[in-house]
């Protein structure tokens, strides 16, 4: 079992990184293409979601990768 947290921890620091290129790319950048009041909700996205997004995902993989869920 420990075998899998270990490799799940991985899965979760790529979902982390994959979670902010599809925020990035899919939502924030049209947004700020479309301009006027689309461009705040595009710099929440970068600046607010992202790093929240990507510090708690590859934080828990980070831990889970390193087994400090083991028993």
């Amino acid at each position: 079992m420990n075998t899998v947290k270990r490799i799940l921890g991985i899965v979760w620091i790529l979902l982390g990184v994959a979670a902010v290129w599809y925020l990035i790319y899919n939502q924030a950048v049209p947004l700020w293409k479309a301009g006027g009041e689309n461009i705040i909700a595009a710099v929440i996205y970068i600046f607010v979601l992202c790093p929240i997004i990507a510090g708690s995902l590859g934080c828990f993989g980070w831990f889970a990768w390193k087994g400090e869920f083991d028993e």
